[in-house]
């Protein structure tokens, strides 16, 4: 009977690399879709002609994109390519990469729970920033949208009278809007999706009676902190999720960099 080959403790693990391999085509495709959808925004709104309108990039939801779908591209492609070349300095740059942002997420989640204070008062900043640019950028406007309407069901920053800060909703103002809130701080109701109307002049005192019935009044800070005690478990169970995989990724690629300079080390004989 045939004795089965005992692997060669210097060999490079095929499972370790191409399980590497094809995590990092996924991380490199996830990354590529992302950063294309942010230029393509980009392009939509002819900002690489009036770069001068940025004035935040916290306020820029297609500039995030960029970025974050920039990174992810190069670390994807640093894992893929350096596991399936099997290129150490490739899968360094891969490890430090990860390394560094898992670093960083754990130094912002200890800062964000030392100064919690702080951090809301950063948070609470730029809602109200999104709610006084609220009309200046398409991509805001509808980031904003889905968060009242489709996520946390609320209006404004702390109440629904916040949007008195924007100047197309503010009673001072001389259009249409003036008095009134957007459109996403209606309450889903029949007569509300035949009428796109509904939040107007909701910020006059004559409709103080039904305005609970209309909107929603409750601001989504409030509305967040409500949403994430009652869904702590799995926020918490995503976030180490994601920390696992990160310590993993640099686990198997220190793991591969290792078998590969072991098998280098043997040409030298």
């Amino acid at each position: 009977m045939p004795r089965k080959r005992r692997r060669d403790k210097s060999e490079v693990s095929c499972c370790i690399k191409y399980l590497m391999f094809g995590f990092n085509v996924l991380f490199w495709f996830i990354g590529a879709g992302l950063l294309g959808i942010g230029l393509w925004a980009w392009t939509e709104k002819d900002m690489f002609q009036n770069i001068s309108k940025l004035t935040n990039i916290a306020l820029d939801p297609a500039l995030l994109f960029i970025i974050s779908g920039g990174v992810m591209f190069i670390i994807g492609f640093a894992g893929c390519i350096g596991s399936l070349r099997e290129n150490s300095c490739l899968l360094l740059f891969f490890m430090i990469a990860v390394g560094l942002i898992f670093f960083i997420e754990l130094l912002l989640g200890i800062l964000g729970f030392v100064y919690k204070d702080w951090v809301k008062d950063q948070i609470q900043g730029q809602v109200q920033n999104m709610i006084v640019n609220y009309r200046e950028d398409d991509d805001l406007q509808n980031l904003v949208d889905w968060v009242q309407r489709d996520w946390l069901h609320c209006c404004g920053v702390y109440a629904y009278n916040d949007w008195q800060s924007n100047m197309y909703f503010n009673c001072s103002s001389p259009g249409v809007e003036a008095c009134g809130v957007p459109f996403s701080c209606c309450q889903p109701t029949d007569d509300v999706i035949k009428n796109r109307h509904c939040g107007y002049d909701m910020l006059r005192t004559s409709h103080d009676y039904h305005r609970t019935t209309k909107i929603y009044t409750l601001g989504c800070i409030p509305s967040g902190e409500k949403w994430l005690e009652s869904n702590l478990i799995p926020v918490a169970g995503v976030a180490v999720g994601i920390a696992l995989l990160q310590i993993l990724g640099i686990c198997f690629a220190q793991n591969l960099r290792s078998d590969i300079q072991a098998q280098r080390a043997k040409w030298h004989y």
